[in-house]
């Protein structure tokens, strides 16, 4: 490098240096002006506060659940056949034991004829075997007499004697094939009612609705195919699942409010009638049935549901807004805006009951206004500045403190 170029740098560091000591001076001299004026040895911070409230707080959960059908059955007929007649459909009310649809039944129908055929065929055996045995029996009685006179021998009063046995056991076998016959009777005429299939259900309201048709008339169907679902609409049970730090606070009973998008701005009464005694693994969650009214049938099974189950309730509590809380050394706390406006004091406090945006605090002092917004920037004894409050002072001619 030439000498020149040399001297050259050297002298621009040298005024370098000398810019920016006078860069730090002037900065250093406008900081100590500007603490003057604060009179501390910080800027205010800005904030904003509200009124600390004093009222009752609710501790409350909503979980995400689900109606189902308090009661529901599948109806199916006893017997095979084509479906002539469905009485009812999809969302029709059906009474207790009403008939809802009818089977072809000619084939029953002459089953319950060949069987009354056998029926009096089987009556028509028995009055011969009757007469037969009355007459073996007169017989058997006339031959004993001659017997006593010497008249008859003993092998004739035997043979008499066997023949009113044999007549006795054929009267015998008659009545009980007549029985029988009566009996297949029975069973064809039963097979036939089977043919009119009926809705029967013990238990609950005497009024449910078919919800679901499994088949259409015309259709061939087995025994036991199902034909039509009913359920019972009025209650309804809900059912939601809880997490194990809600569990010990549920008892059967509780009232419970459910909301659904259906009805967005209606509330249902509701209350908790079972709790599970165990968890489900895979989701470490209970099972509780609710019992809801639904008297105006309004809502369905199936709806998506909100309940919410009110836990706790405080009439005289300390609340500030959620936002208001802050944390300091792992402890929760907030800041109080001073008498003067322009400070803050640390309070700690105990969290309590949450409900929404709002929480129930509990500690020393806690009255007036509380900071919610520039916690991150103060400690205790902070100086603050309010901005509404200092638009407000400015707009009515007033002088405000500030920096």
């Amino acid at each position: 490098m030439k000498p020149g170029g040399r001297k050259n740098l050297i002298l621009t560091v040298v005024v370098a240096g000398l810019l920016l000591g006078l860069l730090w001076s002037l900065g250093s001299l406008w900081l100590k002006g500007d603490e003057k004026e604060s009179g501390r040895g910080m800027r205010p911070v800005p904030v904003e506060v509200v009124e600390i409230e004093q009222g009752p707080i609710v501790l409350r959960r909503t979980f995400s659940g689900a109606l189902e059908a308090r009661a529901e059955f599948v109806v199916a007929p006893k017997v095979g056949g084509r479906v002539e007649r469905l009485l009812v459909n999809i969302a029709d009310p059906v009474q207790r034991g009403q008939a809802v649809g009818e089977l072809d039944n000619d084939e029953y129908v002459q089953e319950v004829a060949q069987a009354q055929a056998e029926l009096a065929v089987a009556k028509a055996n028995l009055a011969q075997a009757r007469g037969a045995l009355a007459i073996a029996g007169r017989d058997f009685e006339r031959v004993r007499t001659l017997r006593g006179r010497g008249v008859a021998s003993e092998s004739q009063l035997d043979a008499a004697r066997a023949d009113q046995v044999a007549k006795q056991a054929e009267f015998e076998v008659a009545q009980a094939q007549v029985a029988r016959a009566d009996s297949a009777l029975e069973t064809a005429r039963i097979r036939l009612g089977y043919t009119r299939i009926t809705a029967s259900w013990s238990g609950g309201s005497d009024l449910r609705v078919v919800a679901e048709r499994f088949v259409d008339e015309g259709g061939m169907v087995a025994a036991n195919a199902p034909l039509l679902r009913i359920v019972e609409l009025d209650p309804l049970m809900g059912v939601i699942h809880v997490a194990e730090r809600d569990y010990s606070r549920l008892r059967p009973g509780q009232p419970v409010i459910l909301t659904t998008d259906a009805f967005p701005d209606r509330e249902f009464p509701g209350r908790i009638e079972r709790i599970a005694p165990v968890f489900k693994q895979a989701t470490r969650q209970a099972r509780v049935e609710l019992v809801v009214d639904n008297s105006r049938q309004r809502l369905k099974p199936g709806m998506f549901i909100r309940a919410t189950v009110t836990f706790d309730r405080i009439p005289d509590a300390v609340i500030v807004p959620e936002e208001a809380l802050a944390r300091r050394e792992n402890r929760h706390g907030v800041f109080l805006v001073n008498a003067d406006g322009r400070s803050v004091a640390w309070r700690e406090v105990t969290v309590g009951i949450r409900d929404g945006s709002r929480v129930q605090i509990e500690g020393e002092g806690l009255s007036g206004r509380v900071v919610t917004l520039g916690q991150q920037l103060l400690k205790d004894g902070s100086a603050i500045i309010i901005p509404t409050e200092r638009t407000s002072g400015a707009g009515n001619g007033k002088k405000t403190a500030g920096p």
